[in-house]
């Protein structure tokens, strides 16, 4: 199998490699990810201008573009043919609404849109801690493991949130939820004539049994996403 691996965190984010460690023993693996940072880019795309491409490694690319035009040049230029899109592992939470701001998100509906399945990968932890990159990869793979064994469901992806733990943590079930349906709490705070958002994503509402609810309650949050 092999695998077309992405995100939205750069090329040297530690969770792109945590996510590569995941899915190492899986089966092949072709990374084409942003030179730079592109959180929060949602599904756009570059139609009006060439970017760069740079083979950094072998099989490992570096774009400098967003993570949706990552997965076009990888599945019609780099990695030909891509049985599965995996994008992350990103560093904080992709929950609920997020989905439709995400680039890591944006990255996996790509894929689907070309009739491969995939799964977008978030690492949810609160402000002033890191996350235990080993340990996430850990639990990644184990989960890949149980979604490739299942069939796949046409113009769908997976979307998968890790939650913080405490170090000395048991390892967390994982659990099949739906998104949360309530808005990301709002705030700006005003500078002059500028707004900055402020909005406190950890304390947003919980939805009882959505993907939301279920990370921040210590469990793996497992969601099948219809991109149509």
């Amino acid at each position: 199998m092999r695998f077309l691996i992405t995100n939205d965190d750069g090329i040297d984010a530690p969770g792109l490699q945590a996510l590569c460690d995941a899915a190492a023993p899986l089966g092949e693996l072709i990374v084409a990810a942003p030179v730079a940072v592109q959180s929060g880019c949602g599904h756009r795309v570059t139609t009006d201008a060439p970017f760069a491409v740079e083979e950094v490694a072998a099989g490992r690319f570096a774009v400098a573009a967003t993570p949706a035009d990552c997965v076009r040049v990888g599945l019609h230029e780099l990695a030909k043919p891509t049985d599965w899109v995996l994008s992350g592992i990103n560093a904080g939470g992709n929950l609920g609404a997020d989905v439709y701001h995400s680039g890591t998100v944006a990255a996996v509906r790509e894929g689907v849109l070309h009739g491969i399945p995939g799964a977008a990968l978030s690492h949810y932890f609160r402000r002033g801690t890191a996350p235990d990159w080993p340990r996430a990869a850990r639990w990644v793979r184990s989960i890949l493991r149980e979604l490739l064994d299942q069939p796949w469901t046409p113009g769908s992806f997976w979307n998968i949130n890790l939650p913080y733990l405490d170090v000395n943590a048991a390892d967390p079930p994982w659990v099949y939820c739906p998104l949360d349906p309530g808005p990301l709490p709002l705030s700006f705070r005003r500078e002059g004539n500028l707004y900055r958002y402020n909005g406190d994503y950890h304390g947003r509402r919980r939805h009882a049994g959505s993907d939301v609810d279920v990370c921040f309650s210590g469990k793996i949050a497992v969601t099948r996403v219809s991109v149509f």
